[in-house]
């Protein structure tokens, strides 16, 4: 069992943010450049991984010595061929120690590209559950009509019950609040038809629960469509993590297939060529929109601690994004928050 590694000191005023920065499918590189960019925009990083690779790592970017990069050393790392119940006796595993610094104060969130199922077991294990939270949930961004909708949970818990997607309604709002500034949202439960009457017994029970809390601590639309996600008929959709996962999945590979159709359409005779490249700035546009890695990871939501869990093929990019988005959910006291949108009313 490896030992615990110690935590050098932090040259920074601000509260780092800890990355898994040795997982992923491409290790290293892409963690340690999404962490140099985040730097350089002002947000301290915990690099957590192999020392002697990490550093590496680090000598490839010019200047990176003067940032508030720190490395902190954590040779053992829960690839991502492997059971997700290691983190348990694995104490000295790269994630367990990023969660353990949340835990201990000394890093404000911690971010993963690395095993999904690890990083959910170790900050559940390490962080624990906020009161009133019987099971956490991943929750994401989606490209839609109106900019971005909120989804969750994609992954977490495939089975669940319907107290659970109202805590997780609850969760969201404030989510979007205080991270993403949107004042009012309003929830939609994913179903098969907008009707009340309509849907499995799970949603039929949990409209039930919605309702009631329409007005306290919600703003409840109703049921929604599949349909309904990307046109941005609600700021969140609410579904179990079984259909959320699928939602997710199918989305992400249909823009591939959309921007494949439009490429081979564009390239097919020097007209449509000609074409493209007066199009190319608004296609440019088109796919960032629509590249997961605009959003940088999802927020396991529930764990009294911060913990994002990326692609295990994320770029850069999405390592950068990660921790911003990270940085900014600690700046706005998110745990804090939920823990009070959740607390008993007059206790």
């Amino acid at each position: 069992m490896s030992a615990e590694p110690s935590v050098p000191a932090v040259p920074h005023t601000t509260l780092p943010i800890a990355l898994d920065a040795a997982s992923g499918d491409h290790g290293a590189a892409p963690n340690v450049e999404g962490a140099v960019q985040a730097a350089r925009a002002g947000v301290p990083v915990l690099l957590v991984g192999p020392r002697v690779a990490l550093h590496a790592e680090l000598g490839k970017h010019a200047g990176s010595a003067s940032l508030p990069l720190t490395v902190v050393d954590a040779p053992d790392v829960i690839g991502m061929d492997e059971h997700a119940s290691d983190v348990r006796s694995r104490t000295g595993a790269s994630i367990n120690v990023c969660t353990r610094l949340v835990k201990e104060g000394q890093a404000a969130a911690a971010v993963s590209m690395g095993h999904s199922g690890a990083t959910m077991a170790s900050a559940l294990l390490t962080l624990g559950r906020v009161k009133g939270v019987d099971r956490p949930a991943i929750l994401t961004h989606l490209p839609s009509k109106k900019g971005f909708v909120t989804l969750l949970d994609v992954g977490a818990n495939a089975d669940v019950k319907p107290p659970y997607l109202a805590q997780w309604a609850r969760l969201a709002t404030v989510y979007l609040r205080v991270v993403e500034d949107r004042q009012d949202p309003t929830v939609g439960l994913l179903s098969i038809g907008e009707e009340d009457h309509k849907g499995s017994q799970l949603v039929l029970e949990a409209h039930a629960l919605l309702r009631e809390l329409d007005g306290h601590g919600i703003r409840f639309h109703g049921n929604v469509e599949g349909r309904d996600i990307f046109q941005g008929t609600t700021d969140i959709v609410v579904t179990d993590g079984f259909t959320g996962n699928v939602v997710l999945k199918l989305a992400e590979g249909e823009a591939k297939v959309l921007f494949g159709w439009v490429r081979d359409a564009l390239g097919g005779s020097l007209q449509t060529k000609l074409g493209g490249l007066l199009v190319r700035g608004a296609l440019r546009g088109l796919a960032e929109r629509m590249d997961p890695s605009t959003y940088g990871a999802s927020i396991l939501l529930g764990v009294r601690g911060l913990a994002f869990i990326g692609h295990g093929s994320a770029d850069a990019r999405a390592v950068k994004n990660a921790l911003l988005r990270a940085s900014r959910a600690h700046e706005a006291n998110l745990i804090a928050r939920l823990e009070a949108a959740l607390a008993p009313q007059g206790g």
